[in-house]
């Protein structure tokens, strides 16, 4: 398969074979007026296969979602044609409404309107808790 090569935009690359499509829902691709390519299960010879998403046009990504969605995650720039920055993804130290506390008596289950904020108090586990009742969280790998 041939999926063309970005002239001026973003390349998200070693992302975890199937977690492209919440990397898409997350980070709301579907509402750019540009092309989004998301490529499944490509060989790696790094990890054996890897997602890919081809952003065809230079938006600003919030680099937690990425982070903590694969920690693995590398984004390339692109400018006419030619990478002009690699940035690594790490697991954030916080979070901001990208998860959401499942503890039914937490203010943020109760209150509309209070941000879900999480901590990492784990990286080895990637265990955040969250900043309101404490309740753990544990990212998926």
């Amino acid at each position: 398969m041939n999926i063309d090569g970005v002239s001026t935009g973003i390349v998200l690359d070693h992302i975890q074979a199937g977690k492209s499509l919440l990397i898409y829902q997350l980070l709301e691709l579907e509402n750019l007026d540009c092309s989004v390519a998301v490529i499944q299960n490509a060989r790696s010879g790094k990890y054996g296969k890897k997602d890919i998403i081809k952003i065809d046009q230079l938006i600003d990504l919030d680099f937690d979602v990425l982070g903590y969605v694969d920690p693995n995650i590398t984004v390339n720039i692109v400018k006419d044609g030619k990478m002009v920055d690699k940035k690594h993804m790490a697991l954030p130290e916080r979070l901001t409404n990208v998860i959401q506390c499942k503890n039914p008596r937490c203010i943020t289950s109760i209150e509309r309107g209070v941000p879900q904020r999480f901590r990492l108090v784990d990286p080895e586990r990637r265990v955040y808790r969250c900043e309101y009742c404490d309740t753990e969280h544990v990212a998926k790998r």
